[in-house]
């Protein structure tokens, strides 16, 4: 598969999560990106879990919805795959080795780098640094078995979208930090940063220095446990639940009783995924923190883990800077915008 930078055509950034469809489309005008497209639409409860399609029909015709909404006649996309279903490993390999040598040594090597049988998994490769007196470079080997890759190519052959390319969530967000980085304390330049994304049901957090990802680790929580805390004190389904988060006119007491404990748990949570980085071996002090992702959103909740780490907490607007088509809601687009970090690193591919 190809993970990384070759050339594509104009494709479609397809967010698929565990909530939502999300799909974003760019162009590149002078001095940057102007936004021609965007939509989200939810997908019912249960129909796609722990990155598991359930009902791939039911899927495919949401994303039929989201192309209609965004009244976009492109038809080729690029799609992500989360943290949890790759297997990544840095390895080292010889500097003079063509990227053919490198993939022939790498097969007969199978073995030793992918923990599945060659034949079950896709894999691709980038060389990341060259070591000119070891004569040596080191190479990142990103592998997934067949089967997270295929079901969700399916699900866009069901909706006539022809997939260009297959791409890591991590790397998708690292791509779409880029347009960021001077929003950031000294541009970014040199900084450690960590990109905490909280969906519905995951919180991914990935650190990134100088345009690399060091660390990247998923843990269970999300959005979806505050969704089931409305169910639980005011007895709604999980559509009404979902509803009432969104809504200007919650109901008496939400803000004590559910959304104020759900922000402390998410203080909580970020906390001990960081913990866990800084006790790993790619520890390194946090400089800033970009915060996206559905829960992003959350009123105070960034100024809350700013005070909790004692460092400086962006939320992630990629379109902050994006001229955006007349036809597109700015509003709305922006209200959305730290849940389109996935989707806008897709897009971006159409321009590698």
């Amino acid at each position: 598969m190809k993970w990384f930078n070759r050339k594509s055509e104009h494709i479609l950034g397809i967010d698929i999560s565990t909530a939502a469809i999300k799909l974003l489309e760019l162009s590149k005008i002078s001095g940057g990106y102007q936004v021609e497209s965007y939509a989200v639409r939810p997908i019912p409860e249960g129909i796609l879990v722990n990155n598991d399609p359930k009902d791939m029909e039911i899927i495919s015709e949401t994303i039929r919805e989201v192309l209609k909404q965004g009244d976009t006649r492109v038809r080729n996309a690029s799609i992500a795959i989360a943290e949890s279903d790759v297997f990544r490993k840095v390895i080292i390999m010889p500097i003079s080795l063509s990227d053919d040598e490198m993939e022939e040594q790498i097969i007969i090597e199978a073995d030793q780098y992918i923990p599945y049988p060659l034949d079950e998994v896709r894999f691709d490769f980038e060389v990341l640094t060259n070591d000119e007196k070891t004569e040596t470079s080191e190479v990142l080997l990103v592998a997934s078995r067949m089967e997270n890759i295929d079901e969700r190519v399916a699900i866009l052959e069901l909706a006539d979208i022809t997939t260009k390319v297959v791409d890591l969530e991590t790397f998708a967000m690292v791509d779409a930090l880029s347009l960021l980085v001077d929003d950031l304390p000294n541009k970014g330049v040199g900084q450690t940063i960590a990109m905490i994304d909280i969906g519905a049901s995951i919180i991914s957090l990935n650190v990134i220095r100088d345009g690399r990802s060091l660390y990247a680790r998923d843990q269970t929580f999300g959005g979806r446990q505050l969704t089931e805390e409305i169910q639980r004190i005011y007895g709604y389904s999980f559509e009404e639940a979902g509803r009432a988060k969104k809504s200007s006119h919650a109901p008496e007491g939400y803000n004590t009783e559910a959304l104020e404990p759900f922000k402390r748990a998410i203080v909580q949570q970020i906390a001990r995924a960081l913990q866990v980085f800084y006790s790993s071996a790619a520890s390194d002090d946090i400089d800033s923190i970009v915060f996206s992702g559905g829960c992003a959103s959350i009123e105070g909740i960034a100024e809350l883990v700013e005070l909790d780490q004692k460092c400086p907490v962006l939320i992630a607007n990629p379109f902050r800077k994006m001229k955006i088509a007349k036809n597109i809601n700015e509003q709305s687009l922006n209200a959305d915008a730290p849940a389109l970090m996935v989707a806008c690193g897709l897009a971006l591919r159409s321009f590698d």
